[in-house]
């Protein structure tokens, strides 16, 4: 007779603890944002998108700022969380599941959101593109898309370590993230995130996580950009998101956020 082998926690599947992961970096985001909409936008700017919203970080608080606000995502656990954190504030945002490659919307938006790695786990060009009409589709002329990942530069380091701690109250959590594999040739990555959940006084919580991401040089963003024409590009910036110092792509891009415009 043979069991199943218990399923290893997801860090998706604990919203609570890894939307740590951005707690330094969420404020600077929306400040970015909101100056980004303002200098970039053509018309009002108030229906907004986020496809694979994850925690809803960012659907939380652009909702907190009084935008018509959307987000969905394929973890229940995440979008049960960003459910709740809004009823807890009494606040209103448009959550549900969807698949982010071949989404669709009953009314054109103003902003479409995809801002930190999430593009990245789509893992085939076809995919990548499915996502970038699907985005283009959701928007209206002239609304604006943020896409930010990472650009893997000539001297990537293929087995780099980082590591960080997010607190709040008395909840503590260290992260790891290990680069474990580099398919160059297949434009796979391998990362192994881990977190250490102290909680008070409880038992440490370890929840480790192995996930694929395709890798993309500057060359291959820009190829792959050229093949969804109803996009054109209007600035570059880096994750340090300062609206009056954007970057010039190079081929020392690495931590690199689009601000794309629909024709």
């Amino acid at each position: 007779m043979t069991t199943s082998a218990k399923p290893r926690p997801e860090w998706y599947d604990y919203p609570e603890y890894y939307d740590l992961f951005f707690q330094d970096d969420t404020p600077k985001e929306i400040a970015f944002l909101k100056q980004a909409f303002k200098r970039y936008g053509q018309g009002p700017i108030q229906r907004i998108i986020e496809p694979a919203c994850g925690s809803g970080r960012l659907v939380f608080r652009l909702a907190q700022l009084g935008y018509d606000v959307a987000g969905f995502d394929l973890n229940d656990n995440a979008l049960e969380f960003l459910r709740q954190r809004l009823a807890k504030k009494k606040l209103k945002a448009n959550v549900y599941k969807d698949n982010m490659v071949d989404f669709k919307v009953d009314k054109p938006y103003d902003v479409a959101l995809n801002t930190f790695n999430t593009f990245r786990h789509l893992l085939t060009e076809d995919d990548a593109i499915g996502h970038l009409r699907a985005v283009a589709n959701a928007l209206r002329s002239g609304g604006l898309f943020f896409l930010g990942l990472h650009v893997m530069p000539p001297d990537a380091d293929d087995h780099c370590i980082e590591r960080w701690r997010g607190k709040t109250g008395r909840t503590d959590v260290s992260f790891t993230l290990r680069v474990v594999e580099w398919q160059q040739r297949k434009r796979l990555e391998t990362l192994r995130v881990s977190m250490l959940i102290r909680k008070g006084t409880q038992k440490p919580l370890r929840v480790q996580t192995e996930m694929v991401l395709r890798s993309y040089t500057l060359t291959q963003l820009r190829k792959l950009l050229k093949q969804v024409p109803e996009f054109e590009l209007v600035e570059s910036f880096d994750f340090w998101y300062e609206i009056d110092e954007p970057v010039k792509l190079s081929r020392d891009s690495s931590d690199t956020l689009l601000v794309l415009r629909k024709r």
